[in-house]
């Protein structure tokens, strides 16, 4: 815990250690902040500014022993500036729109969510969440989220769920359809976010954790410019 929070009265809970499911020989443990800690829109700010994530009711953040290789990631949306791959990924996808549905529990949604579970990640314990399990996952009763649509006329291609407070998006979980890989609808899906926080005048959009030697996640640092967590603070990345 930083000494600012520590000063504020924020307590972790943190878990035993467990496996690190990136880096399989090493112990990795988590820090959730204390339960009973009234959460609003504006402590929310502050704990995603100080490297937090949200799943479900629940606000965490690693704090493995001996490795800070996880790292809070966030990009300034107003100083973006897109990469030749990510204007392509936009005229290859000047059909869809983005459309808030708010925060709401829809059948397509969930059917969609299923089958990109069970495509993208098999046996990693969400492949057959119920209506109700998948909706504690993504949604907060304290927290403003919204279920961002991506569509393309009437077909719902994806779903960024998205968290919105006074000065940020924050990037829970997005799913798409997994037989329509051309379309890069998860690259599709953060540059249409950042054009939503510019439109909305937000400061930051934070796309969750990132570690630097791990391919699947490097298409976040793809997007610049941006910032990332570290012991000493947040480290711009031009």
């Amino acid at each position: 815990m930083t000494d600012t929070l520590a000063r504020e009265g924020v307590r972790l809970f943190p878990t035993g250690l467990h496996e690190c499911p990136y880096f399989g020989d090493r112990p990795a443990r988590l820090g959730f902040v204390d339960p009973r800690l009234p959460l609003d829109s504006s402590a929310y700010d502050q704990l995603l500014a100080h490297g937090f994530r949200r799943s479900g009711e629940q606000i965490y953040r690693p704090i493995c022993p001996g490795c800070t290789a996880c790292r809070s990631l966030r990009l300034p949306v107003h100083r973006f500036r897109p990469r030749r791959r990510h204007r392509r990924c936009r005229r290859d996808n000047h059909d869809v729109r983005l459309r808030s549905r708010g925060r709401v529990l829809d059948p397509a949604h969930h059917a969609l969510y299923t089958r990109y579970v069970r495509a993208r990640h098999p046996g990693g314990g969400m492949d057959d969440a119920d209506p109700d399990l998948y909706w504690r996952f993504l949604t907060a009763d304290w927290c403003h989220t919204e279920f961002l649509e991506l569509r393309a006329g009437q077909d719902l291609l994806g779903v960024a769920v998205t968290d919105v407070t006074d000065g940020a998006f924050s990037a829970v979980y997005t799913f798409y359809d997994p037989d329509l890989p051309r379309r890069s609808l998860g690259t599709l899906a953060i540059l249409m976010q950042i054009e939503e926080a510019q439109r909305r005048g937000l400061d930051w959009l934070y796309l969750g954790y990132w570690i630097e030697d791990c391919p699947r996640m490097s298409y976040k640092a793809d997007f610049r410019p941006h910032e990332v967590f570290t012991p000493e603070g947040w480290e711009a990345v031009e």
